[in-house]
């Protein structure tokens, strides 16, 4: 049983909470062997070499895959999801949902997530665009950035899950100085961007995945026929 663990702060509460479970050893020692960023977490799952993790939302929309009620969301807005104003449109090559909004919104430039993203906002935020607070304003709801989601062990993950839920997750201060000493991040702005993320999915969080599943496959649908129009044009030419 290996958890593949996503190394940002906006998961730090489910870490502790790993970390303070009943669970072996083991299982506790393998999330830090395998963590890393969302994009190299999804493929891993998608191998089989880590049995539950949080997924990018836009790869969790696969028939095979099993997912729980628990996932990283934005309220409104959330500082750690940006795309920078007035630069060339480029993706994140650690992220995957992020990329596929910045295009869902129509949001040029630069897309920067995670920590960095989080210390850069803090920096400079009249320099970027807040993606989950685009969403937010056009559409009234939260949004999910990613999903827990299990190859196996699902009745353990989903104990995981519940307990987690009704928990309230207390940072040590010895944890918090450390993030903030790593990342640069001062312990209040690490405290304030995680009252920005809740965990549990619920109808609201339900809809807000499900609108945006839908846009991103229309999105691919118009990809795809204007790359087979491209195509045509091109041998007729």
């Amino acid at each position: 049983m290996i958890f593949g663990k996503i190394d940002y702060i906006n998961l730090l509460p489910f870490h502790i909470y790993l970390k303070g479970s009943s669970l072996q050893n083991a299982f506790k020692k393998s999330s830090e062997y395998k963590k890393s960023y969302p994009s190299k977490i999804n493929k891993q799952f998608k191998k089989r070499k880590v049995g539950g993790a949080f997924i990018s939302s836009i790869e969790s929309n696969r028939k095979y895959i099993k997912t729980l009620p628990l996932g990283i969301v934005a309220k409104k807005h959330v500082t750690s999801v940006l795309v920078k104003k007035n630069t060339k449109s480029s993706a994140d090559p650690h992220s995957a949902t992020s990329n596929v909004l910045a295009q869902v919104l129509h949001v040029e430039g630069e897309v920067v997530i995670g920590d960095k993203a989080l210390k850069l906002f803090l920096e400079n935020p009249d320099d970027y665009i807040d993606l989950a607070k685009e969403w937010t304003q056009r559409y009234s709801l939260p949004f999910v950035f990613a999903i827990l989601s299990v190859n196996n062990h699902f009745e353990t993950y989903k104990k995981l899950s519940d307990n987690f839920k009704n928990k309230s997750i207390k940072i040590p201060q010895y944890i918090l100085k450390r993030y903030a000493y790593e990342r640069n991040i001062p312990p209040k702005e690490i405290l304030k961007y995680l009252s920005l993320i809740s965990y549990r999915i619920g109808i609201k969080e339900g809809r807000g995945l499900k609108l945006f599943l839908k846009k991103s496959n229309l999105l691919k649908k118009n990809c795809t026929l204007c790359a087979e129009t491209k195509r045509k044009l091109d041998v007729s030419s």
